[in-house]
């Protein structure tokens, strides 16, 4: 016996409309097309589905089975069906994010508690893209958006500029690099540098001012989290260089000094890195548009 999904929904409508002739105006077909299509199930089965002489007409016992197959089936393929359109008009779907750099999540998780309200049927998701090489994963569609500050050309890949920022040395209220206007690579020669766990390669202070002037400073501490590199520096362990944004808070705090790397601006700036096809879907475009924005508004406090 051959069941298609009209089959299921052609008893699910005669029995809720009593009648062919209003189950043909359900199905948007006519009573004798829907006629012809009953008489061929009940062949195929090779039994009475409907009790003919009772009105409203009614299901016989068979009929009464299929009926509770098409309750079971139809929600689920109707759910379905509803998914399907919701993924192509861009409603729904998957929104996984690698991040290249610790000091991200002090900006991103504003930005995703403004996008989950917008887009409650996206999943969302957060990995550190350090522990792994984040833009394969997003050719391998692992995952669907990488943060980065190291645009690279991949086919495929489109690295959708956010914001810029600038890296910004912090010390101690007591440190005497205070009366400096800028700290440049020298200043570092002494210091015990407090870094996040990352390879040099991937730290500002390093790519932009330290390795280019050939300065190694005095020693190395790495710490995984914003707050305890915070609590070090104000406790003269150390000094450390953090993104603009991380350091809103504290510009006006007495334990602490802040000073631009100099002598000339260091600016950096921020990308998401998308596969071409997806940069343009309704929620994608939406999270890069509060991904400009939104990181701003911490910059300036």
């Amino acid at each position: 016996m051959h069941i298609e999904f009209r089959h299921l929904r052609t008893i699910r409508a005669i029995h809720q409309a009593g009648g062919l002739a209003k189950a043909a105006d359900i199905l948007n077909m006519t009573q004798s097309a829907l006629s012809h299509q009953v008489a061929g199930l009940e062949d195929q089965a090779g039994v009475e589905l409907f009790v003919r002489r009772s009105k409203p007409m009614r299901l016989s016992a068979a009929g009464l089975r299929m009926l509770r197959l098409a309750e079971r089936i139809l929600p689920e393929i109707d759910a379905l069906a509803e998914e399907f359109r919701s993924l192509r008009t861009g409603k729904t779907g998957r929104l996984h994010i690698a991040i290249e750099c610790h000091a991200c999540f002090e900006w991103l998780f504003p930005v995703l508690e403004q996008f989950r309200h917008a887009w409650p049927d996206v999943d969302v998701d957060i990995r550190a893209g350090l522990a792994f090489e984040a833009l394969p994963a997003l050719n391998r569609e692992e995952v669907d958006l990488v943060i980065s500050s190291d645009p690279v050309a991949m086919d495929g890949v489109t690295f959708n500029p956010l914001f810029d920022y600038h890296p910004v040395f912090v010390g101690a209220a007591g440190s005497p690099l205070a009366a400096k206007p800028y700290v440049g690579a020298d200043d570092f020669r002494d210091q015990m540098l407090i870094t996040y766990p990352v390879s040099r390669d991937r730290l500002d202070v390093f790519s932009e001012l330290l390795t280019p002037a050939r300065v190694e400073p005095r020693g190395v501490r790495q710490v995984e989290l914003t707050a305890v590199i915070l609590m070090l520096v104000a406790a003269g362990r150390g000094v450390s260089v953090l993104p603009d944004w991380v350091l809103r808070d504290i510009k006006s705090n007495a334990d602490y000094i802040t000073r631009p790397l100099g002598p000339g601006i260091i600016t950096k700036r921020l990308y998401a890195a998308t596969r071409d096809e997806d940069a343009l879907k309704p929620f994608m475009a939406h999270f890069l548009k509060l991904g400009r924005t939104e990181p701003v508004k911490l910059q300036r406090g």
